[in-house]
């Protein structure tokens, strides 16, 4: 059986005008375009069914703000001070940072992220793999709305 369908069934309704104005207030940033308008359309999923995007769960605004507040917690007490990843070109070498928007999560501390503080040669916005115990940093895509069409083109059967 294919799991990511059950997962269509987990989706919310859209997002609000004030949902997404709060995160992006809550944050300290201006969200993606491309990423709003998927938000527009359903506000991540409930969490009742696995994950759809290869079984890590689609973040509705208010776990985005839930998941970025614990890494922000972390940051912000010097936790990862002393540590550094080995990022893909373009991408920080930050073990985390406040600009990386998580969109997505496994229930284990790792997730895709919205990177709107790149570094030299990547992309505002671009999508970016953070693992809460491997400091290996991905850039699979160089937007949202890139990374979006990809997954679902790869949905079709």
């Amino acid at each position: 059986m294919d799991i990511r369908w059950p997962a269509l069934a987990d989706l919310n309704p859209p997002a609000t005008d004030a949902e997404l104005a709060t995160l992006a207030q809550q944050l300290g940033v201006t969200l993606p375009a491309d990423y709003v308008q998927v938000l527009r359309q359903h506000n991540g999923q409930r969490g009742l069914a696995e994950g759809l995007f290869d079984g890590q769960e689609f973040l509705s605004a208010q776990n985005v703000f839930a998941q970025w507040q614990v890494w922000k917690q972390l940051h912000d007490a010097g936790r990862f001070q002393a540590l550094r990843a080995s990022p893909a070109a373009g991408v920080r070498d930050d073990w985390w940072n406040p600009r990386w928007i998580p969109f997505s999560h496994d229930g284990g501390g790792n997730h895709l992220c919205l990177d709107l503080d790149p570094a030299e040669g990547g992309a505002v916005g671009q999508v970016i793999t953070v693992w809460h115990d491997s400091g290996e940093r991905a850039a699979p895509a160089a937007s949202f709305g890139e990374w979006f069409s990809h997954w679902l083109r790869g949905q079709r059967t």
